[in-house]
């Protein structure tokens, strides 16, 4: 048969068909692209799986609550963190309202050679408007004011170690990681070295040279806590530097810092950002560690580790001037470890259908 054959047999056939002839086969819940997830950007599906995490999410409301009473808890009530009144000194917990239901009254017990006595001291001392929330230390002086006022500093103090330890130690491993040779071997000995030089002392040093307060220990923190900052940064680097979008910007003409900066970066935003919340309560926990030592922030000045360290001392006779203290900074740690680790599983896609 001749091609003018088939094609007129074709042309037959086509005019033997009509519309009715044929029907759709619908496939729409086949082939339906998932519009929703291709319009969302990227920190819009970051925030989706971060409120996913119930303990996250737990974590990031404490840490808003404790904040903001880190502001406002200290002008809460009349008294200052350093205001002394020793005839008020040692005072149980006593709470406007509470009282009447038998709790936070104002009672304590008290061990002595013969026993415990239950014992009353705005009673016994005629102090019939006066309220501690908190209760009062061995000078006098509100913990409520006192533990809200030191979580303050102890956050401030943290946040700002963090963040100075962020732009040190991804800078420092980003160009160690991107040049590499002689360049990253010769950064990394460095690293080394000061890695090898125990934390404590360092800081005990830098703060017997410098006069005590809150910009020495943070400049402190700021020498001991950018390593394993870095050791991501350059990990991070050596995985993305030979990618083949920096090939690109290498072929355009680029400049190294314009691509370190500007193209690799932006990639490993999310491991720097999880790496910085869980660094803010290690310096939280270093600083109320150098703060009960005596090496933190100097008299009159409070953070929670000189709060801790002053309750330690009267453990055993008022138990009620360390719990406040501790159960702050044992919160704060935790909230920001759940914290860090439900931005880890956001920020990775690896983790995303986990």
């Amino acid at each position: 048969m001749t091609d003018s054959a088939v094609l007129g047999t074709q042309a037959a056939v086509a005019d033997s068909f009509t519309a009715e002839d044929f029907q759709l086969k619908h496939r729409d819940g086949v082939l339906a692209a998932d519009t929703n997830f291709a319009a969302q950007s990227f920190w819009k599906d970051v925030r989706i799986r971060f409120f996913r995490k119930k303990s996250a999410v737990i974590g990031a409301i404490f840490i808003v609550l404790i904040t903001l009473m880190a502001i406002v808890g200290p002008h809460m009530t009349s008294y200052t963190y350093s205001g002394q009144t020793l005839s008020e000194k040692n005072l149980a917990p006593r709470v406007p309202g509470l009282e009447n239901f038998g709790i936070f009254d104002g009672s304590e017990n008290m061990s002595t050679t013969t026993g415990s006595k239950l014992i009353n001291g705005y009673v016994s001392k005629d102090l019939g408007d006066t309220y501690y929330w908190f209760g009062s230390d061995n000078f006098g002086r509100d913990i409520w004011t006192r533990t809200w006022s030191g979580a303050r500093v102890s956050l401030i103090i943290a946040v700002a170690a963090a963040v100075i330890d962020m732009i040190i130690g991804m800078s420092y491993g980003l160009i160690s990681g991107y040049f590499g040779g002689i360049v990253d071997s010769v950064m990394q000995r460095f690293l080394e070295i000061a890695n090898g030089i125990p934390r404590l002392v360092i800081v005990t040093l830098l703060l017997l040279v410098l006069q005590p307060g809150m910009v020495t220990i943070i400049f402190a923190l700021m020498l001991t806590e950018w390593i394993g900052m870095s050791r991501i940064a350059r990990a991070e680097m050596l995985k993305l530097k030979e990618q083949e979008f920096v090939l690109a910007s290498r072929t355009l003409g680029a400049g190294s810092f314009f691509i370190i900066f500007r193209e690799v970066l932006p990639n490993i935003i999310g491991p720097i950002i999880t790496q910085v919340m869980f660094s803010i309560p290690t310096a939280i926990f270093t600083e109320a560690f150098l703060s009960f030592v005596g090496l933190g922030i100097p008299v009159p000045q409070c953070s929670l580790g000189s709060l801790i360290s002053e309750g330690f001392n009267s453990f055993t006779t008022h138990p009620y001037q360390i719990i406040p203290p501790i159960v702050v900074m044992a919160l704060l740690m935790l909230s920001f470890n759940l914290v860090a680790d439900g931005l880890r599983e956001a920020l990775d896609p690896k983790l995303k259908e986990m």
